[in-house]
């Protein structure tokens, strides 16, 4: 749900949202990837090549920077955490054009912050800010 109007939001490049709702905006998000680890067998017999096998796939926390919010839940789930009350949830990065139109859509499944850096206290504005936040999940489509 983009907000129409006095939106806080608009500014950013990234919009992250779950449960239906756009919890913030962001300039930068990093953490996009994925690696899957490989292991090298030998088979009896065959001495011309190893094989490749997969063995897991492994997803970095991904990194949600220069940021604003009209919304406490970001803040609240992570104080969640620190109080031993995890709740995963899964959670969408929107990607948006110039005009502030959706173009991607990642899914972080299984998500939860991790680390949380505040900013700058600046007193011309209504909404808040935030330097960073880290989230860790199990995976992204």
């Amino acid at each position: 749900m983009i907000l129409k109007g006095n939106n806080p939001y608009m500014g950013y490049r990234f919009l992250v949202e779950f449960e239906g709702v756009t919890i913030g905006g962001f300039s930068e998000v990093s953490g996009l990837q994925a690696e899957t680890k490989v292991a090298t067998i030998k088979e009896g017999g065959v001495n011309d090549h190893l094989h490749k096998i997969p063995e897991g796939t492994e997803y970095p926390n991904l990194t949600l920077k220069r940021g604003i919010t009209d919304s406490r839940l970001l803040w609240l789930w992570y104080r969640g955490v620190v109080l031993g009350k995890v709740v995963r949830r899964n959670v969408f990065v929107i990607l948006l054009d110039a005009l502030g139109n959706e173009k991607w859509r990642w899914l972080f499944a299984n998500a939860y912050p991790v680390k949380w850096v505040g900013p700058d206290l600046k007193a011309d504005s209504a909404a808040v800010a935030l330097e960073s936040v880290e989230i860790a999940h199990e995976g992204m489509w």
